[in-house]
Parts: structure tokens; sequence; C-alpha cells
């Protein structure tokens, strides 16, 4: 099977991708092309997925991706990290070509970003935490530094555990609160004393609140579609020991 990616119209002309499980040579609960270096997998099977997953996007590009912590800091990129010290960050920005930029999820939300005409381009990883803590304002920002223009960057969100899969509790729901009482509008009632959270809507009105004018938002829920991508919390709900990452790209082409 060959290497699922799917594009999001707003990013056409991009080098980009978001990709899923379907595609690679992992086996066992992480079956397919998963690319996280801290599962349990082969890391030959890994090493593997990472080149196929890369080539699906910009062939002979090389690839960079960071250690993500659920932070709200980006960092910009002349050349790849070594992999044993690679920034603790949850965005990368470039304009250098030949370059892809790799950002991992499992159910949080992959978010490219583009100024062609300046040649910038950006990835971050928005889970709850990081999106709440500012990451794609962060992103905005250092593209900015490298000569994009907030008027001209385009934004897509990849695939992302969607709100009828992400039940949450009143404390979680409370922290949004806390930090915008307007943010309850992206909670839907629940059972008794839970909500469901609308992370990709929530996403989308951060960058449209920080002046990105175009935004698409794929609408790929990783929870519910099991063949095509992973999910940290669909693994939890299973019992399963491990859970795969897919990873999202971008590039300039040399």
């Amino acid at each position: 099977m060959s290497v699922e990616v799917s594009r999001a119209r707003a990013l056409d002309s991009v080098a980009h991708g978001f990709l899923g499980r379907r595609g690679g040579v992992s086996q066992g609960v992480v079956e397919g092309l998963n690319v996280g270096i801290g599962t349990q997998d082969d890391p030959q099977a890994i090493a593997e997925n990472r080149h196929r997953a890369a080539d699906a996007v910009l062939p002979g590009a090389r690839l960079v991706t960071l250690y993500q912590v659920h932070s709200p800091d980006a960092v910009a990129v002349i050349e790849p990290f070594d992999d044993r010290v690679r920034p603790r960050a949850d965005a990368l920005v470039t304009a250098t070509p030949g370059l892809v930029l790799g950002i991992l999820t499992a159910d949080c939300a992959p978010v490219l970003f583009a100024d062609r005409e300046a040649g910038v381009v950006g990835a971050a990883h928005a889970g709850w935490k990081g999106a709440l803590g500012g990451v794609t304002d962060s992103t905005l920002s250092l593209m900015e530094t490298l000569g994009a223009r907030r008027d001209r960057i385009t934004a897509a969100i990849g695939p992302c555990i969607a709100r009828a899969s992400y039940e949450v509790d009143e404390g979680f729901l409370a922290k949004f609160a806390e930090a915008d009482p307007a943010n309850e509008r992206f909670f839907a009632a629940g059972k008794p004393g839970r909500h469901q959270f609308d992370l990709e809507a929530y996403v989308a009105h951060r960058l449209a609140a920080a002046g990105v004018t175009r935004i698409e938002a794929m609408g790929l829920d990783t929870y519910a579609d099991t063949d095509r991508f992973f999910s940290f919390r669909r693994a939890t709900h299973r019992g399963e020991a491990d859970y795969g990452r897919q990873i999202s790209l971008i590039g300039l082409s040399a």
C-alpha cells in the first residue's frame, strides 16, 4: 500500500501533506506508517516510515522534527537537528529550501502554514495545552521574523480528534473559560458533568484572531477513523500498550 497523503486546497502549490497510518511497514498495535521515535516500535521500521513519509511530500528533502512537549514554543530551522538533541518545542518555521518540517500527532491538531510570496513555511503541534498557550501565535510571530506577512499567511488544520470523540470534564472546560469566557462556545453538552470539546474549531479561532484570513480545517477525526489514523485516546480506551504517531509535513523545494 502506498503512503496516503491528504492535502489542503488552501496550501495548493506548496509541498505539504497530512499523513496517516497507511503505507508504512510497522506491525502490531502501531501497524502502518508509525513515525514515533518514542514508541516501542522497531527503530528500523520507524526510520523507513519516516523516509517514506518525507519522500511522499518532498522527495530528496531532509526531514526536521522536534522533541514535542505541548508547549507554546516555536523554533526557526536552517538545517536538520541531531535526533539526540532535538529542541524541546512544538512548532518549526523555515525559509530554507530542501527541508521538510514534520509535526507528529496522535489526536492533537497539526497546523501547517505558508507565505508563498516570502518563501516561509511553518508547522505546529497544537494539542489543547499548546493551543491554549498560544503555539499558533508563536509560529506566526516567528514566521514574520523570516520575512512572512501575517495577512499573506495561509494555514491548514489537519487530522485531529473531533468534538464528537473528545469528551472532557468540568475542570478542562474551566481552564479555557478562565482564559476567555467566550471559549465556552467550543464546548457542547455531553453526559452529566462532561463536555465535548471542539479542538479544531478552537485552533481555527486562534488563527483567525491572530490575523490569518485563509484557514482550512480538514475535518478528519483521528479517533473515529481507525483504518486511517493513529489515536492516543482510542488506544487508551482499548487498553493497548502503545500507540502510533502520524506526521504532517511542509517544505520548500530546493
